[in-house]
């Protein structure tokens, strides 16, 4: 099968989307399907040889962070072209209400489409804003595909109509079996808390753990927080805010894909603190795969991907002493907190990329099979 996915998002700044494009990609050309991404990009950015660079992006706000986008005439000519070089089966649009590559294609593509929507948002004034100018194309789809139950509830109260829920994929076992660096082991006297994501960006919740911080390291002062991600101003705002604690932070800065699994496979406990704005939760699926205790805030989708805490102990969202107390509970109660790991080991196969990758190739199927019968029927009916 030749597949077209488009991905919204650019790849000099990448993300959730951008990962779970990039894998997706190369799990269906594993499976032996030709495959083709066609992202923001310009000549200069490094990007998977998969990708198909569509020129420059623009930084605008989108659902409470800045992303990078392309849009207008010059990226329509290049979407179109790409179309009709690539002569696909079937077409993969993520975020397709995003003001993006994927709105052009959904507007310029023939071929059979299915769209990916990986958002989560209980208001959406861009959705009620594009919803209007797309309400036509989006009845083009014939498949879409939501990343989480909250992703699905968004494309219900957002577009109408309904999605099938398909997680995103972690290819599991590079986490189970990534090799621990003894520079992040933790031990009993010393355990190591590992936090993951965009300094900066205030929803990942880096203020609600460095305000925990001083609580933990009263009761345990041998503790060390691992703090891995990009953002200077937010990085300058943890270090002043955390004062004297200073002194049991690390900041890494930002981390290789390697250097990540390696993170998680050291670390005592991943702290995922994020405090609103997310549809699923992959670093909590990488996190669990490579077999470290979670602590999670009890956002929706955060505790659906963590079995409602079975397979990670929760605090409520935005309180920092909770944070610090569900912390030192999962630290001084190890038969409970491995209880939880043991759980999340079983569970977290259902987000591994050979399941994944089997639901979303029905899907294509699906939407091939359909185009194929609505052809046949339109040739029947034509006198």
């Amino acid at each position: 099968m030749r597949i077209g996915i488009v991905c919204p998002y650019s790849f000099d700044a990448p993300g959730g989307v951008q990962f779970h494009i990039r894998d997706l990609a190369e799990a269906l050309m594993e499976r032996g399907h030709s495959v083709s991404v066609l992202a923001p990009a310009d000549e200069t950015t490094a990007v998977p040889d998969v990708v198909v660079p569509a020129g420059r992006a623009l930084s605008i706000n989108y659902n409470g962070s800045v992303a990078r986008l392309a849009f207008g005439p010059m990226m329509a000519a290049r979407t179109r072209r790409w179309l009709e070089d690539g002569q696909f089966d079937v077409i993969h649009i993520h975020e397709p209400m995003v003001p993006s590559l994927g709105m052009l294609a959904l507007w310029e593509a023939r071929c059979p489409m299915v769209a990916t929507f990986h958002s989560a948002q209980l208001r959406s004034r861009a959705m009620q804003v594009a919803y209007p100018l797309l309400r036509q194309s989006l009845e083009k789809l014939a498949a879409r595909i939501a990343v989480s139950e909250d992703a699905r509830r968004t494309v219900i109260d957002h577009v109408g109509g309904d999605a099938v829920v398909i997680p995103n994929g972690v290819y599991c076992d590079t986490f189970a079996n990534a090799s621990p660096d003894s520079r992040w082991i933790g031990t009993d006297e010393a355990p190591t808390i590992a936090f993951l994501g965009r300094l900066d960006e205030p929803r990942k919740g880096l203020p609600i753990l460095t305000a925990a911080i001083p609580a933990v390291l009263a009761e345990k002062p041998g503790a060390r927080f691992l703090i891995a991600g990009r953002g200077d101003d937010g990085k300058a705002a943890a270090i002043e805010a955390l004062g004297p604690a200073v002194d049991s932070v690390e900041f890494l800065g930002g981390i290789s894909d390697e250097e990540k699994a390696s993170l998680l496979k050291s670390a005592t406990l991943y702290i995922a603190p994020q405090t609103g704005g997310e549809s699923f939760g992959i670093v909590l699926v990488e996190a669990m795969s490579a077999g470290t205790g979670v602590v999670s805030s009890d956002i929706g989708a955060f505790r659906r991907v963590l079995d409602e805490g079975a397979a990670g102990a929760l605090f409520t969202n935005s309180n920092s002493a909770d944070l610090a107390r569900v912390i030192l509970d999962a630290l001084n109660n190890p038969e409970a907190t491995q209880a939880r790991k043991d759980d999340a080991h079983t569970w977290v196969r259902q987000y591994d990329w050979s399941t994944v990758t089997s639901q979303i190739l029905a899907v294509y199927e699906m939407a091939v099979e359909a185009e194929t019968a609505a052809s046949v029927m339109q040739e029947v009916a034509t006198p």
